[in-house]
Formats: C-alpha cells, sequence, structure tokens
C-alpha cells in the first residue's frame, strides 16, 4: 500500500532568489549615490551650462563611475525584465524570444553609452 507524504510541489523559475535580491539592491544603490553625485556637482557655485555639464564629465573617474552605473543599470534592467517574463509570459518560445531581445536591446544600449562616454 502506497503512503502519501504529502503533495509534491512543482516549483517554477531559476530560482535566483537572494542574488537577484541582492544584484536590485546593490546596483540601485549605485545609481542613487551616482545621482547625489551628480545633484551635487550642479548644485555647487557657477552658472550651469555646457561647460560645466562637459567639464564634470572630462573627469577619467566621472567617466569611469558613468560606466559602471550604466552596467549597473542595464543589470538592474535585465534582473527585472527576466523576472517579469518569466511570471507572465508563459509560451516558452514567446519568452525565449523577449529575453532574447532584451539580452539584445542591453548589449546595444551598453555599446552607445560607451561611444558616448569614450567618444569612440
Amino acid at each position: 500500500m502506497a503512503t502519501n507524504h504529502g503533495s509534491k510541489r512543482t516549483v517554477v523559475g531559476a530560482h535566483y532568489g537572494l542574488r537577484d535580491w541582492l544584484s536590485q539592491r546593490v546596483t540601485a544603490s549605485l545609481m542613487a549615490l551616482f545621482t547625489l553625485v551628480i545633484i551635487v556637482q550642479v548644485l555647487l557655485p557657477g552658472e550651469m551650462g555646457y561647460d560645466k555639464w562637459a567639464g564634470m564629465f572630462s573627469h577619467q573617474w566621472m567617466k569611469l563611475l558613468t560606466f559602471v552605473v550604466i552596467v549597473s543599470l542595464l543589470i538592474h534592467a535585465w534582473v527585472g525584465m527576466r523576472d517579469i517574463l518569466m511570471d507572465y509570459v508563459k509560451a516558452v518560445g514567446a519568452r525565449l524570444a523577449l529575453q532574447v531581445a532584451t539580452i539584445v536591446w542591453l548589449v546595444g544600449c551598453a555599446g552607445w553609452a560607451l561611444q558616448v562616454i569614450w567618444r569612440l
């Protein structure tokens, strides 16, 4: 006679849990910190114009920080979009196509950001 020890749960998803939660918090924190850096620089004395704006981004450390924040934004967007697609798009083929399209779009944005920051 078979004994039933409870129902078996079917768990779906990629099981990223803590890693996703942590990456969202870390990337959001980096973006918030960068925003504060920009706000402080904008509020410094002097007329806000092209020269001041270009001067803020002329330093190598600022270019590097900007690129790190852009990469953080891309990671943040990827985790969010992947979770949304996994939760709401049930058709595997459609979900895969949308995930690939998202990756292509984000890689394109990274390339564009590189060109803008370092004028390649």
